[in-house]
């Protein structure tokens, strides 16, 4: 059994109802059931759509993100999520970068390592080379001044606690900003690389080993252990390339907003909703979210 997922963003136009019967009529599926009013509904099916691909694609020029999954499990015991434009809407290093004065260079790097067209290692190692210098305040300064949260991440969060999940935040930017972040949202840990200062400024080096793709996929593997759990019981969600390891891993790895070279390797795509497209993917109802 399979279960279609159709949902739009905060503040776009309704889900239209008619739309949605269409596609459950086409398909043979059965009653829809609507879990945000104008927002998000499903409807069960009993196989695979062949044309999945072609009607998803349609559904893209109207803003409504598609997902057809398993029915069994989709409601998860553990969240594994990526920080840099995942739980937060900013690049870390970027914001960094623009303090230092190379903003440019660093976010043209940024984009190409987060696309899969370089070396995550040897990206990481070259941008925060360019932070040499940089006086270690500016980190606290870019907290309160820059960094925004993901619109729907405390609600994700809020309630899938309350149901009793784990959640951790394995980032590839820097400790110095996911502490702060799984503090303000309830994540019980979190995974990142550190920056190395001296003297009260950054020394252009970060600690190793560097978090990245594989450490992404260890975390999953030791986490999901520890807990007594499968990594089939785990949601991931990321939008670069260092996450395809782990979104690739878990029971459903959600690309969201998503490099194109990610999101065209990954399943489940959100493309236009929010971190509240993670609750409605596992079958909640805006009854059941709890307000971050």
């Amino acid at each position: 059994m399979f279960v279609a997922t159709l949902m739009t963003a905060p503040g776009a136009a309704p889900l239209d109802p008619a739309l949605v019967a269409s596609l459950r009529n086409a398909w043979g599926g059965a009653e829809a059931r609507w879990l945000s009013p104008d927002r998000a509904a499903e409807f069960d099916l009993g196989v695979l759509p062949a044309n999945l691909w072609d009607v998803w694609s349609d559904l893209q020029g109207l803003s409504v993100d598609l997902v057809v999954q398993a029915a069994e499990g989709r409601r998860k015991k553990m969240l594994l999520a990526d920080m840099d434009s995942t739980m937060i809407r900013q690049e870390c290093i970027d914001e960094l970068a623009d303090e230092a004065g190379v903003g440019d260079r660093v976010k043209e790097i940024t984009a190409r390592a987060m696309n899969g067209e370089l070396d995550f290692e040897g990206a990481l190692t070259e941008r925060v080379g360019l932070l040499k210098g940089l006086d270690e305040a500016v980190i606290g300064q870019v907290l309160k001044e820059r960094i925004q949260l993901m619109p729907g991440g405390p609600a994700l969060l809020a309630t899938m606690k309350a149901q009793g999940a784990y959640a951790a935040l394995v980032s590839g930017g820097f400790t110095a900003f996911t502490q702060a972040v799984a503090a303000r949202l309830g994540f019980d840990e979190n995974r990142a690389n550190t920056l190395l200062t001296e003297g009260g400024r950054l020394t252009g080096e970060v600690a190793r080993p560097i978090l990245g793709r594989d450490a992404k996929v260890r975390a999953l593997e030791e986490i999901s252990a520890r807990l007594g759990i499968s990594e089939g019981d785990v949601i991931a969600v990321g939008d670069g390339a260092n996450d395809l390891g782990m979104l690739g891993r878990a029971g459903t790895g959600v690309a969201l907003h998503a490099k194109p070279a990610v999101a065209a390797e990954c399943t489940v795509r959100v493309n236009h909703g929010d971190l509240t497209a993670l609750l409605y993917l596992q079958g909640y109802s805006d009854e059941e979210i709890v307000a971050g």
